[in-house]
């Protein structure tokens, strides 16, 4: 039997973690581009490596290597060790294997496979922030704020989002069970859908009647701007006309990229600040600037919000509150007032992290406040009542018979519904601003004279 050489000792062990970090970082640092790409050093002057929590962590790797009941191999083990960094910090930062990162990439232009939801985490557990219109999720009424606590019988408690989104995701056509708790219900309830190819069209459009418009925005994907504009010009088509009034519908629009929102608040302001970032280095306090022109020439806007409102859609309806440019109406948004950067990695993956908060044109931080609204109106519907107590000329005997018009073809799918009582509140808003806005102009010295 040979005697150990105690300078071949296991490196972690002979070096410490802080050196074997040190080992494996510098060589990357001189052969991969990619790390060499970002924006920031990969260590900051002055900050000293803590020793003694670097060799706690040591040691715990070696008594999983060595005792765990299941051989676990290093890269497991360090993915794992990443991902917890990651998700101690807030619900939104997150490590994106390959799949993820290119999952996130697609949503980001429109197009996914899987079943339309927006989620984060809540109490260990998966969270709905909002479902995307006319996806399997909406279509099967998944709610915001909904608990998922299983994906196929397997319990979300303390699983990631990176791995609750690759349980969900899935080819078009095959089916998934999703567990709920809802807290209106009290007792989870299953939920079948059937994965679909989610191609979502962020931005559209209808008329609610004569110069009135509808517009809705799912969610921000780098187009909105640009589909905002056309939608507003297909309003103008089909009204044959201007508009006099607008609702702007954000209710369940999880957000999505910064600069998207940014553009489609440049689409009804004339000048000003939009929004900005601040984070702790330099490349993440951004500014945004309304350039000159309102696609709307100043007509009045109600913005609809609620508790699924969330990141960039709050951007949006903060912006126009700040400036009085639209009222917001509804319930208070869902309050994620952070920026996510995506940075990618080496080995096609990349974080996802938190990196700076964004504030409204008067300097309004919604972290976890979220947007209040100017009007708060409840979620509910319309119930007509019955006046079928009220005798008509229908009902009195021997009552002539009135010629009847062949109906209007109404075949065509409505954005709304007629007992959606946001939708209704807000254009009659709109209509009593015009009413008030031309009564005015008719009562002013000028209009007397």
């Amino acid at each position: 039997m040979h005697a150990k050489n105690p300078d071949k000792a296991t490196p972690y062990r002979r070096l410490g973690l802080a050196g074997l970090l040190l080992a494996f970082t510098l060589p990357l640092q001189a052969e991969t581009p990619d790390a060499q790409s970002l924006d920031y050093p990969l260590t900051l002057p002055g900050n000293e490596l803590p020793l003694d929590e670097l060799r706690s962590f040591a040691e715990v790797y070696e008594r999983i290597k060595q005792a765990y009941v299941h051989e676990v191999d290093d890269k497991t083990l360090l993915e794992n060790a990443i991902r917890g960094m990651l998700s101690g910090l807030d619900p939104h930062s997150d490590y994106l294997e390959p799949e993820a990162f290119k999952e996130l990439r697609e949503s980001t232009q429109g197009e996914f496979g899987g079943l339309g939801i927006e989620i984060g985490i809540e109490d260990g557990y998966i969270r709905v922030i909002s479902p995307i219109d006319d996806t399997p999720a909406s279509r099967a009424g998944i709610q915001p704020l909904d608990l998922i606590i299983r994906i196929n019988g397997t319990s979300t408690r303390e699983l990631s989002i990176d791995r609750a989104i690759e349980m969900m995701r899935g080819e078009p056509g095959t089916d998934i069970t999703l567990t709920i708790l809802r807290e209106a219900s009290g007792q989870p309830f299953e939920v079948e859908l059937t994965r679909d190819l989610i191609r979502t069209a962020s931005v559209r459009q209808e008329l609610l009647e004569k110069d009135y418009g509808y517009l809705r925005i799912s969610q921000f994907q780098t187009r909105s701007g640009e589909e905002t504009l056309q939608a507003l010009e297909t309003l103008r088509e089909n009204n044959e006309g201007d508009l006099q009034g607008l609702v702007l519908d954000l209710r369940n629009n999880p957000g999505g990229v910064l600069q998207a929102a940014a553009d489609v608040s440049d689409v009804f302001l004339d000048s000003g600040l939009i929004v900005y970032t601040e984070g702790r280095l330099p490349d993440t306090e951004m500014r945004f600037d309304a350039s000159p022109g309102d696609a709307l020439q100043g007509i009045p806007i109600v913005v609809l919000i609620n508790s699924g409102s969330a990141s960039a859609s709050e951007i949006l309806a903060g912006a126009l509150q700040d400036h009085r440019r639209a009222l917001i109406m509804g319930t208070p948004s869902f309050g994620k007032g952070s920026v996510q950067t995506v940075l990618p990695l080496y080995n096609d993956r990349a974080l996802k992290m938190t990196t700076a908060l964004y504030y409204t044109p008067k300097g309004r931080s919604i972290q976890a406040d979220g947007i209040h609204p100017d009007i708060e109106v409840i979620n509910a519907r319309i119930t007509p009542v019955s006046e079928r107590s009220t005798p008509r000329e229908a009902d009195l005997e021997g009552h002539l018979q009135g010629q009847q018009k062949q109906p209007e073809n109404t075949s065509e799918s409505k954005l709304t519904s007629p007992d959606d009582y946001a939708v209704n509140e807000a254009l009659n808003l709109l209509k009593g601003l015009n009413i008030f806005s031309e009564t005015n102009r008719k009562g002013s010295p000028q209009a007397a004279e």
